[in-house]
């Protein structure tokens, strides 16, 4: 389970406090407006289904106790009215559930108003969605919709086990022609989540994987600058995250340019030292090394190089810090850095 307090109003600003006071220190001028707005801003089933998923919360030993986890109230918690014991119940195999299983969880979602029985619903359909037979199911039953209203949901850890959810769906390329339309809202929910949040964090899970293919990256070209800022303020876990992302952008070479136009923070290059994570620098240079690859036209180049704040000019700039920094790296003792610092200066 994902779940993650967010803890109380006094301790959250705090931390956007000491936030503001690192990035000031690293970013410098150069930083950009997306960490701006990232660090300031803080079905109907008809009556009969309803009626059966009052009933399933009301009843021990239900499907909702047998599959979700939740405890329900009854006098003897030891035992459920079919003899079994509660954890055997709780430790059920997500991949025995059935179509009208999945259906009447559905039914719950949308009834039951309490946030923690919500939770541990999604929680199961999560699970669940990470068996492709199920990932059809869902998506035949309405499910990716049901899911996708509950972004909105006003409790934090709903809206983070929503994404949890949606992220497992979209490994589905049926699904993923319907869960595009969700895309701009998640941008919209990791520009002004927590930074390193568990909300966050989820988001750009589910991104990653509508980022795999070339048919829906072309949404995320106006958040690009934001991927670009959090990749330098994140911390390792957000970072690698991000750099997946930015890696199977960088893949389509109809992307570059939009990549390279982008503006980014000049502490960028900070990045490329050997005091990096491992596995953040190798992203990073695989992220380079893919821009490297495709050519721009000489028009474009030209206006790249008068574009001080844009990626082009912090990587490829004669001002850039990267010429000096990248020949360092040949000595790293990581043979797979070094490989891609040859393969990006050759």
């Amino acid at each position: 389970m994902f779940i993650n307090n967010m803890g109380d109003e006094e301790g959250a600003a705090s931390k956007l406090v000491n936030t503001k006071v690192i990035l000031g220190l690293v970013a410098g001028a150069g930083f950009s407006y997306g960490l701006y707005k990232l660090i300031f801003s803080g079905g109907n089933h008809g009556k009969k289904r309803k009626d059966a998923a009052r009933n399933i919360s009301m009843q021990p030993g239900s499907l909702l106790e047998r599959v979700s986890g939740l405890l329900l109230v009854h006098e003897k918690r030891d035992l459920t009215a079919n003899g079994s014991t509660t954890d055997e119940l709780l430790s059920k195999s997500p991949n025995s559930l059935e179509p009208h299983h999945l259906e009447m969880l559905f039914s719950l979602l949308q009834t039951n108003p309490d946030p923690s029985a919500r939770i541990q619903v999604l929680v199961t359909l999560g699970n669940s969605a990470a068996f492709s037979v199920n990932q059809d199911y869902i998506r035949k039953m309405g499910g990716l919709q049901i899911i996708g209203n509950l972004l909105s949901d006003p409790a934090f850890d709903v809206r983070v086990q929503a994404l949890n959810a949606l992220n497992n769906l979209s490994m589905n390329a049926t699904n993923q022609e319907q869960l595009k339309v969700y895309v701009r809202q998640v941008l919209g929910i990791i520009e002004t989540s927590h930074l390193n949040s568990d909300l966050q964090l989820a988001g750009l899970r589910m991104l990653t994987n509508m980022s795999v293919t070339n048919n829906y990256q072309y949404v995320m070209k106006s958040s690009i600058t934001l991927f670009l800022s959090l990749l330098v303020v994140g911390n390792v876990i957000l970072q690698i995250q991000v750099l997946k992302i930015l890696v199977n952008l960088s893949a389509n070479p109809d992307m570059v340019e939009d990549i390279l136009q982008s503006q980014a923070p000049v502490s960028l290059v900070l990045l490329f030292d050997s005091c990096t994570n491992t596995e953040v620098l190798l992203r990073v240079l695989t992220f380079v090394g893919n821009l490297k690859d495709w050519t721009t036209s000489t028009h474009i180049t030209e206006i790249l190089k008068h574009s001080k704040d844009s990626l082009y000019s912090v990587l490829y700039g004669d001002s850039s810090e990267l010429h000096q920094k990248l020949p360092l790296l040949l000595s790293h003792p990581d043979g797979e850095v070094k490989s891609q610092v040859a393969k990006i200066m050759t």
